[in-house]
Order: C-alpha cells, then structure tokens, then sequence
C-alpha cells in the first residue's frame, strides 16, 4: 500500500501476531480507556493469530478489512485501522475504527491512517460512505476524523459499552462524492 508521511498501511497478517501481542501489551491502560473489556487471552499470541485470522477471512467475505500502520524506515508496527461492517446493496457505507501506539500519537501517522484507508475503502471497495463513532470527550480522534475530512453527523446515546459502561459516541462520516 502507498506510504506517506513515513508511514504505510497493508492489511494485517498472521506473521504481524508477535508484533501485535507486543503492541497491546504495551499500550493496554491506554487503549482500555476507548475500548471493550478485553479477556486475557486476547494480550497473548494465539489470541492474537485468531484475531488476524478471523480478518482475514472476514476480508474474504468482503466485510472488513484491518490493516497494521508500520512506520516506514524500520517496517515496525505502530497501530491499526479498520473498515468494519461493511454493508452493500443500497448502503455502499461502513464504520472506520483506528488505535496507535500511545508514544506516536501527536505526529500525524494516525491522519494519514485513516486517510489512506478512506482512499482504499472509495477506490478499491467502491463505498459511497464511512462512518465513525467517537467519544465525545476524545478530542485527539475527533481532530484525527476531521482533518482526514470527516464531518460531524449527531451524538449516538449509549451506544457502544466501553471499559464495562454504556457511552456516547458522537458520529462523524465522510462521503464520496464521485460514485
């Protein structure tokens, strides 16, 4: 996939299972702050090759597609996006998820991320629309959302149970406009 600004996406492997142990081990606190509860095996290697392999065969079925973010100079995974849900038909639309390593934050790889998974869900996937729900109070992804050309839609009441409580999401989308 086309790298930019010292980052590149491409979808995510069995072989990335170590380097995504490593990066979920390593940010937990951080990422339990956003995310559902999490059981044990899902911090190990074999829960995380089952993650992977269940993308890959979701990728299969044309309803999501994860992709590792990697830094450029040294191929070393950082984070991940995903487009979720995917729904054809008369919808074309799907949810866009991302996280990245507490340490890269500030520097524009998540921007860019989701730039590049929006040009890969309107060229490749051919979707007319993706969506996204943030919590209100996480500024730093709505920023993310925004300046990759997202705009804000309304607030989703207690929509997704986050860390163990029902929480508002604020849902931002991006159109394309050329299908």
């Amino acid at each position: 996939m086309e790298k930019k600004r010292g980052i590149y996406i491409k979808l995510l492997e069995v072989s990335d299972a170590e380097e995504m142990v490593k990066l979920e081990n390593q940010n937990r606190d951080f990422f339990q702050l956003y995310t559902p509860l999490r059981d044990e095996r899902f911090y190990t290697i074999e829960g995380q090759v089952e993650r992977i392999q269940k993308y890959i065969s979701q990728a299969n079925q044309d309803s999501c597609f994860s992709f590792g973010i990697f830094l450029s100079e040294n191929n070393h995974l950082i984070g991940n996006v995903t487009l979720s849900e995917i729904a054809r038909g008369n919808y074309q639309s799907c949810w866009i998820g991302y996280y990245l390593d507490k340490k890269h934050n500030g520097k524009g790889y998540m921007t860019e991320s989701v730039k590049l998974a929006v040009q890969f869900g309107f060229n490749e996937l051919k979707l007319h629309r993706i969506e996204a729900g943030v919590m209100p109070h996480n500024k730093g992804s709505i920023k993310v959302l925004e300046k990759a050309g997202f705009h804000r839609e309304g607030i989703a009441k207690e929509n997704v149970k986050i860390n163990g409580k029902w929480e508002d999401h604020l849902t931002l989308a991006i159109v394309n406009n050329r299908n």
